[in-house]
């Protein structure tokens, strides 16, 4: 079997000739660019590499790699139209989108602006991640005044700096579909409840959607509008060059829900709902969830809505445990990711509780299809080379059906 079918196996619930394995073929399955430094280095390749996604560091991961460990997918997302040589904090050399701007920020801290120099993402001096600052509809009282950020809002996941447009990204897709056996997945980069809290301020969008309904309500049904008009532009350039759709949507903590579910059934499902129905109607391929933390108490409503993939499947988070999810859900949703418990066992963990740990996953989800191979989120800067290597390697070992 190629990687793509046995991607679309998975997906269709049935048993390829091995589980399918991912790193990279979305924005939260891949690698930072300093682990992805430190494993070429490992492996005696040199270093460097694209940073496709900079505000978390994530680097795009390379044919040698996506060869050496079988890898089954690639991502779809809009990039740059040129690159320019730089480095990461701690020396080590990369390539970031030409447009990318920062700027010294208050406290030795760095900040992500734009052009005209305001600042929407901030990142400590010791870190590797850009925080939102600056929400720029912090000062937004009622629906009505909406109407005077709709360019922000239709703007929101589409980063200036991933400049080739619609029409550059349609050519790279298909070139790449008619280059690769994997499957390609369209990074579609939406968010709904993360979205109200980047725009708003996170205690403010919190507080609107108890006490401030009518805005909450407002400002998703923009944000819904703004992507459905993308999709519309997006898919017929498409075509058939990709073959499933990720969105983004963090509902959990490490302990339960983020919010109340009632709250978010009341509040947020509704807007997914017609999210997600109108990407599937104009894609026609499977829709994949990011959602992280403790979402298990959620999986019915997502099966509900439309999602047919969830990731990363957060094995560490409450209520995730992989035998318990596959055994309640796994007929209904395919599992993208808790091959490896990133927090404790890939980072902390020896070579073999890697292995280990890998071995015990593949046994929980892989039976019956519905399971594709990925880490738990990205892989941080702290992971020792060698557990990935392990990992991939427990995954080849172990994944043949």
């Amino acid at each position: 079997m190629t990687h793509r079918e046995r991607v679309l196996a998975a997906l269709q619930h049935k048993e390829p000739d091995r589980v399918p394995v991912d790193l990279g073929g979305t924005e939260s399955s891949g690698m930072t660019a300093a682990a992805y430094n430190h494993l070429k280095r490992f492996l005696g390749l040199a270093e460097g590499g694209r940073i496709f996604e900079p505000y978390q560091h994530v680097a795009l991961i390379e044919d040698e790699l996506k060869d050496r460990f079988r890898l089954a997918a690639y991502p779809v997302i809009f990039e740059p139209r040129r690159w320019r040589a730089d480095h990461l904090p701690d020396g080590s050399p990369c390539e970031l989108p030409e447009l990318w701007r920062t700027a010294p920020g208050p406290d030795g801290t760095e900040e992500a602006v734009d052009a005209a120099g305001f600042a929407a993402g901030r990142r400590a001096s010791t870190g590797h991640h850009f925080d939102p600052v600056n929400p720029p509809l912090s000062e937004v009282t009622s629906p009505a005044d909406l109407a005077h950020h709709r360019q922000a809002i239709a703007r929101f996941d589409w980063p200036a700096f991933a400049d080739e447009g619609i029409e550059g990204l349609a050519r790279r897709a298909r070139l790449l579909r008619d280059q690769s056996d994997r499957a390609a997945v369209l990074n579609f980069q939406s968010h709904l409840l993360a979205a109200g809290q980047i725009l708003r301020g996170f205690e403010a969008f919190m507080t609107d959607l108890l006490l401030d309904p009518r805005l909450a309500d407002a400002l998703l049904s923009e944000l819904v509008d703004a992507y459905c008009q993308r999709a519309d532009r997006l898919f017929p350039a498409l075509g058939d060059a990709v073959d499933v759709v990720l969105v983004n949507d963090d509902l959990g903590t490490q302990a339960g829900p983020m919010l109340s579910p009632d709250l978010y059934r009341k509040r947020i499902k509704p807007h997914q709902k017609r999210l997600f129905a109108h990407l599937k109607a104009g894609s026609g391929c499977p829709l994949l969830l990011h959602a992280c933390g403790s979402v298990r108490w959620a999986i019915p409503d997502l099966i509900e809505i439309g999602v047919d993939a969830l990731n990363p499947v957060q094995v560490s988070a409450a209520g995730m445990e992989s035998a318990g999810l596959k055994r309640d859900f796994g007929r209904d949703i395919t599992f993208w990711g808790g091959g490896c418990d990133t927090q404790h066992v890939l980072s902390r963990g020896t070579v073999q509780e890697v292995k280990d740990e890998v071995k015990r996953r593949i046994t929980d989800f892989a039976p019956g299809g519905g399971f594709i191979f990925c880490q738990v989120h990205n892989v941080q800067p702290e992971v020792p080379p060698e557990n990935v290597v392990a990992m991939f390697e427990a995954a080849d070992e172990y994944g043949l059906y």
